[in-house]
């Protein structure tokens, strides 16, 4: 049985425009179907709408006449297994059997927030790889994930456990020093499932002992990693909020720069240059910043999040200026930056400088080509799969109610409807 979606405005993410009256028939998983309404029709009842259509009696029909309707929405930074709470002592007690249950209840928190896909950039044993399975496989509800397995760091570099040197880490595959170090842990993510190759390519406001703006991966390392993934037909994404660092990655040949906080003039330029995607995550610096000292986070994280976050408006304006592809990532799950809020980045985005037509566009047409799924997602066109989202007023006029989602359908099936 068909299903038909009467959208009073329908995003066409493609050309950044609002189409008005429009019908979207969903068969199974798919769109099956886009058409305008006949004027005549849009007001009819449910059984004449579709006797005016020539369609089944039969046909479901989802009135979502008075929202603004677009495709699901992609997250392409989160973290599954974190919650944005501060868990004391987390890495050296929880079994990794916590963390799926974790990464299950974020999943779901993302998809009701109309996050229908997420890339997760790192987790503990593979457990954003065991999720992404068990959610494909319809054994529980949340987001189409993209997952990387665990993020590539160095000896002490961001990413590292930063035990004291009398215990030891087995899970995951330790730090990466050196091209073949490296080379190896890209094909180790790779043989466990990942979706795609992180690394941290410069320090981190989370890590202790990292000083944020200093690039921890070499060149080799860096032009290593890209290699094995150009090999293996996955694309790559770096943690990188240092200068120099940002830099490396992408003459490297980094699919897409993560936080990317600290940028200059010929970092903007290699961007340009190499077709590097940066994801801005603005949201998770000023999450630390804002909430940081009543959630009791050290004063060492709050410093460093605010030495990242004064040069980021800069970066953000002259790379749009400049036409740099930006994805829409949020870094979910760092500190009071809670899965199923996240939409407050979108907010954020145009304070930055974005339109909220851009912020949309990144978060659907632009994430589907960075994540190189726009041949199934991003778009609301015949053939793709439907997942589709709705909102109770039109964000292009007020951004803050993208943090409302009321109606989220995935692969043709209704996960929530207000």
């Amino acid at each position: 049985m068909d299903t038909i979606l009467k959208c009073g405005k329908l995003f066409d993410s493609a050309n950044g425009t609002v189409l008005k009256h429009m019908l979207v028939t969903v068969s199974g998983k798919t769109v099956k179907a886009i058409a305008s309404c006949p004027d005549a029709l849009w007001n009819a009842a449910e059984d004449a709408l579709l006797a005016g259509l020539e369609l089944p009696a039969d046909t479901a029909v989802l009135d979502l006449s008075d929202k603004f309707v677009m495709p699901g929405l992609i997250d392409a930074h989160v973290h599954l297994a974190s919650d944005g709470l501060q868990h004391p002592y987390e890495a050296s007690r929880s079994l990794l059997g916590d963390f799926v249950v974790r990464a299950l209840e974020q999943a779901n928190n993302n998809l009701m927030a109309g996050f229908t896909t997420v890339r997760d950039c790192g987790s503990r044993g593979f457990v954003n790889v065991s999720v992404r399975d068990a959610i494909a496989q319809g054994k529980f509800p949340g987001s189409r994930i993209l997952a990387c397995g665990s993020g590539i760091s160095t000896t002490g570099g961001h990413g590292d456990d930063h035990f004291s040197p009398y215990l030891s880490n087995s899970i995951g595959i330790g730090a990466c020093d050196g091209a073949a170090a490296a080379r190896k842990g890209a094909r180790y993510n790779i043989k466990f499932g990942a979706d795609f190759i992180k690394v941290m390519a410069t320090g981190g406001v989370m890590s202790p002992g990292t000083t944020v703006g200093a690039q921890q991966l070499t060149p080799d390392e860096l032009e290593t990693i890209c290699e094995i993934a150009r090999m293996y037909g996955v694309h790559t994404a770096a943690h990188a909020h240092g200068t120099e660092g940002i830099k490396a990655a992408a003459r490297a040949g980094i699919t897409s720069i993560e936080h990317g906080m600290m940028l200059d003039d010929e970092a903007i330029e290699i961007f340009l240059e190499k077709g590097t995607y940066h994801t801005p995550t603005i949201i998770a610096a000023e999450r630390i910043i804002t909430c940081g000292p009543q959630m009791g986070l050290q004063g060492w994280m709050i410093d460093k999040a605010k030495q990242v976050y004064e040069r980021h408006e800069w970066g953000v304006r002259e790379g749009l200026r400049l036409g740099v592809k930006h994805s829409f990532g949020t870094d979910a799950g760092t500190p009071s930056n809670f899965h199923g809020k996240q939409g407050y980045e979108f907010e954020l985005m145009t304070r930055f400088g974005f339109t909220p037509v851009q912020t949309l566009v990144a978060a659907t047409k632009t994430n589907s080509e960075l994540l190189r799924i726009s041949d199934k997602l991003g778009s609301i066109e015949a053939g793709k799969l439907a997942d589709i989202v709705a909102f109770d007023r039109d964000p292009l006029e007020d951004i803050t109610v993208m943090k409302d989602c009321t109606f989220v359908m995935k692969e043709g099936k209704v996960y929530k409807q207000a």
